[in-house]
């Protein structure tokens, strides 16, 4: 189940030294966490997760890569607002970990995780953005500003993507990530109409590569739920002649949802 394979990574993922695995193993986990257990279980897997990836981050060897990646993983997620605090207090180097370099990057993660959890706002994140404003930094500034929990905060992400064609590639993307943070899936579930009414404009009016950018990346899939599979497959039903390369990649959406509700289902045994 999605809940003993929390424990199993929780008990035994202090002892992997192999970096690449640790960074596959995190990713699976966070899965499971945010998709995979039942849905009552769901908001306490998280608040696990990230106590427990704290943990690890302040008990792993200095300056170690498990050390970065735990802190990584507690920004992606924090759930709490205790859990947010202290995110919040890593960036602001009010608490420090030995051996820990809070660089430019890592310092855009934690903002994210904050932006997510309602810590920061839209000025905050265009301080940080004056701060290094390059072109990783309006990328982050982005995803942070797509991931702020509010509807009207989607609903300008939503519209600088959908309602306008001219962000770069990258922009896309990093709203895209930002928009759909598994901390906000409330807000997500308000777009879930829209999100359907989209496809098929978006796919005759953008390239190939933006259109499955959008298509892919702001699918709802965190919420893992009937009611976004139904929607899906009704739309595959009112719309079995829309072009197949389109249809393929909503039904490679909705089969994430399935597999889901699999999972959620054996782990409710």
């Amino acid at each position: 189940s999605a809940s003993d394979y929390i424990e199993l990574v929780l008990g035994n993922i202090a002892r992997e030294t192999e970096s690449t695995t640790v960074r596959t193993t995190l990713g699976q986990l966070q899965t499971a966490a945010n998709a995979y257990v039942a849905p009552e279980k769901r908001d306490a897997a998280r608040v696990q997760v990230a106590d427990a990836m704290w943990a690890l981050a302040q008990a792993a060897e200095a300056g170690s890569d498990s050390q970065f990646q735990f802190v990584q993983a507690l920004a992606s997620s924090a759930a709490t607002p205790a859990q947010w605090e202290t995110v919040r207090q890593l960036r602001a180097g009010e608490v420090e970990l030995d051996g820990l370099e809070i660089d430019t990057d890592l310092s855009w993660q934690l903002l994210v995780a904050l932006a997510a959890g309602g810590a920061v706002t839209a000025a905050d994140i265009d301080e940080a953005l004056a701060a290094d404003n390059t072109a990783k930094g309006g990328e982050f500034a982005a995803q942070a500003k797509a991931a702020l929990p509010s509807v009207a905060a989607k609903q300008l992400a939503w519209d600088s993507l959908i309602a306008s064609d001219e962000q770069p590639n990258t922009i896309v993307r990093a709203t895209a990530a930002g928009f759909t943070h598994p901390a906000t899936v409330a807000q997500q579930a308000e777009f879930v109409g829209a999100y359907f009414d989209m496809l098929l404009p978006i796919w005759d009016s953008r390239s190939y590569q933006i259109a499955q950018y959008l298509i892919v990346g702001l699918y709802p899939a965190a919420m893992a739920n009937t009611v976004l599979r139904d929607a899906t497959h009704a739309w595959l039903t009112e719309n079995a002649d829309a072009p197949a390369a389109l249809r393929r990649l909503v039904n490679e959406n909705v089969a994430t949802v399935e597999r889901a509700l699999r999972v959620q289902e054996r782990d409710a045994r």
